[in-house]
């Protein structure tokens, strides 16, 4: 089995519990205007592995991991674009007892029957979601990310449905996703769901910027800068109120 990456950090600290083992998959179908891996969007590119590749690399981790409480993350892109691939990833980690943990957006979440039978397997040998909420309204969601979210919260329902541990992330951005109240709407959202274990508010950054104009794009973002931290602490205290 093959998947398409896009590079691997052997010990991250910030995606999941613990240190991590971080595979960034090639390929997602949102186009966020403050990403900052836009070299991760084109589903041709990347490189390809096998699951028994991967498996070797990990191995070399294993201490670490059981040391601090870690796993290994699958990030991107968008990881559920490659079900297949996760699913035999996650079986072989399994198998070593390894805690496994999905970075998503949600974004090319359906209700395709072929789809729904994937997700349903891979749920069984995964740990943790990490759910990137990035704008609760439709319509901004869309022009933030090309893409409305009614989907993204259907696959947020789903897993709070199936009550699959799930850390909420939020990228905080001035003007764009810190209005006072479409984080409440958010709250609100959250505090339907069933399955939350913690929220993370990641305050927007322009680490990535060179990234868009390596690529020839033109970064939608120019002039923004990151958020002052009294609104990232305003933000929490919204979204955790729920």
């Amino acid at each position: 089995m093959k998947g398409r990456i896009h590079s691997v950090e052997s010990c991250g600290t910030v995606d999941g519990p613990g240190l991590r083992y971080i595979i960034f998959t090639q390929g997602c179908l949102l186009r966020c205007q403050y990403c900052h891996n836009p070299d991760t969007w084109d589903l041709n590119k990347g490189r390809e592995v096998t699951v028994e590749e991967i498996m070797e690399d990990v191995k070399c981790y294993l201490p670490f991991m059981e040391a601090s409480g870690g796993g290994i993350t699958v990030s991107g892109g968008e990881p559920l674009l490659q079900l297949d691939f996760l699913l035999e990833l996650f079986k072989e980690c399994k198998k070593l007892g390894i805690h496994t943990t999905i970075d998503s957006s949600g974004g090319c979440y359906s209700e395709d029957a072929e789809f729904q039978r994937k997700l349903q397997e891979l749920m069984q040998y995964t740990d943790l979601i990490l759910l990137d909420l990035k704008h609760i309204d439709s319509k901004k969601h869309r022009k933030l990310t090309g893409k409305p979210n009614e989907h993204i919260l259907d696959f947020a329902r789903y897993l709070s449905a199936i009550k699959k541990p799930v850390w909420i992330r939020h990228v905080l951005v001035p003007g764009v996703t810190d209005d006072e109240a479409d984080l409440q709407r958010l709250s609100d959202f959250i505090g339907t769901l069933e399955n939350v274990e913690k929220i993370e508010i990641l305050p927007y950054h322009k680490l990535g910027v060179y990234k868009w104009e390596a690529l020839g794009l033109k970064y939608p973002l120019e002039g923004i800068e990151p958020p002052a931290e009294e609104r990232v602490q305003l933000a929490k205290r919204i979204l955790t109120k729920a």
